[in-house]
């Protein structure tokens, strides 16, 4: 995912992530200045879903907006498939029942 935050501040009129901080403070949701510094200028590892509600209604633009998927880097962490040579079969996989135990001391 892609954090869009300052593109969609900037389509707004908002150049300052303080501008944000304060509109988000009017609006009810108080950001420490150091939360505020790695949303501006960071892709989140995680966020509340309602600050996430609430940044979105100060910016008048939905999730989708600022959350942006990039299939080529999903795409990109799925493991290769390893292809069968062609013309050979498939080593069949056998399940073993249990572990072989040696009997108990009489």
């Amino acid at each position: 995912m892609r954090w869009n935050l300052r593109m969609k501040a900037a389509e707004r009129g908002i150049w300052k992530s303080t501008e944000l901080r304060r509109m988000l403070a009017d609006a009810g949701l108080d950001v420490s200045a150091g939360k505020m510094s790695a949303l501006w200028t960071g892709t989140p590892t995680t966020i509340r879903l309602d600050d996430l509600e609430l940044i979105c209604a100060v910016l008048d633009c939905t999730p989708t907006d600022l959350l942006i998927c990039e299939a080529d880097k999903v795409a990109a962490r799925r493991p290769a498939k390893t292809a069968v040579a062609s013309g050979e079969a498939a080593t069949p996989i056998t399940p073993r029942l249990g572990r072989t135990r040696s009997a108990p001391p009489v």
